[in-house]
């Protein structure tokens, strides 16, 4: 069964607006998971223009269901996972002043540098995903760095969905075997939401877990938070 993990950081956005604490984050979180979330995730940048470290440490011991950090492995960064010890960590490449993240890791020319964030995180007990495109060979560099999974970068998909669905799709199938093949479990996100969702579910085998924020918090200000969750568990039945 595929889980769905809620990423909450457009909720931090709205909240650091106005420099109060409304809408709470933390509450949201707890709110999310009581109406089906089978996860949150949460990305801190270094200029913690929406989630912050001290969020992460306040959701630490509210998260009932499985905490996804994800960022870049700065040593800051590496500290605060290792502190907090979510159940998941995704490696993602994106610079500090990145809007959001548009690319995977080039796991070869980093392959050492990430192998040693993964084997720090492994002994921690933390699984680690590291954050690719559909390149095969780069996914086989991935399991060779000893992480547990990846998560496919799925704007290309998105992207290509309305012209042909099939088509967009394609590298993502692949993708998932292979990483199957070479021991890695799969997750997905960027840019999934409701209209492209079940298609790829449906069609993409392996499939672990898609974290969506942007898509579910913008749905959200139609349908409610409740009913957006409930129709994005519909997608991955």
């Amino acid at each position: 069964m595929t889980q769905l993990s809620v990423n909450i950081n457009k909720v931090a956005t709205l909240r650091n607006a106005r420099g109060e604490n409304v809408p709470d984050v933390q509450k949201f979180a707890c709110d999310c998971e009581a109406l089906g979330a089978q996860g949150i995730t949460v990305h801190p940048r270094p200029d913690q223009r929406h989630i912050k470290y001290d969020d992460v440490f306040s959701l630490r011991p509210l998260v009932k269901t499985e905490f996804n950090i994800e960022g870049y492995p700065s040593e800051e960064f590496i500290d605060l996972v290792l502190k907090v010890k979510p159940e998941q960590v995704t490696l993602v490449p994106d610079a500090p002043g990145d809007l959001t993240s548009h690319d995977g890791w080039d796991v070869a020319a980093n392959k050492e540098f990430l192998t040693s964030v993964v084997d720090r995180f492994r002994e921690a007990g933390i699984r680690t995903s590291i954050f690719v495109g559909t390149d095969i060979d780069n996914i086989k560099e991935a399991a060779r760095t000893g992480a547990d999974r990846v998560e496919l970068y799925t704007k290309p998909y998105a992207d290509g969905y309305e012209a042909n669905r099939e088509l967009a799709v394609a590298p993502f199938v692949e993708a998932s075997r292979a990483a199957h093949q070479a021991g890695l479990g799969v997750n997905a996100g960027h840019d999934l939401n409701l209209q492209n969702l079940a298609y790829f579910h449906a069609r993409v085998p392996y499939l672990n877990e898609v974290s969506i924020g942007h898509a579910i918090i913008a749905d959200a200000l139609y349908l409610g938070i409740g009913e957006t969750i409930r129709r994005y568990r519909e997608c991955l039945v």
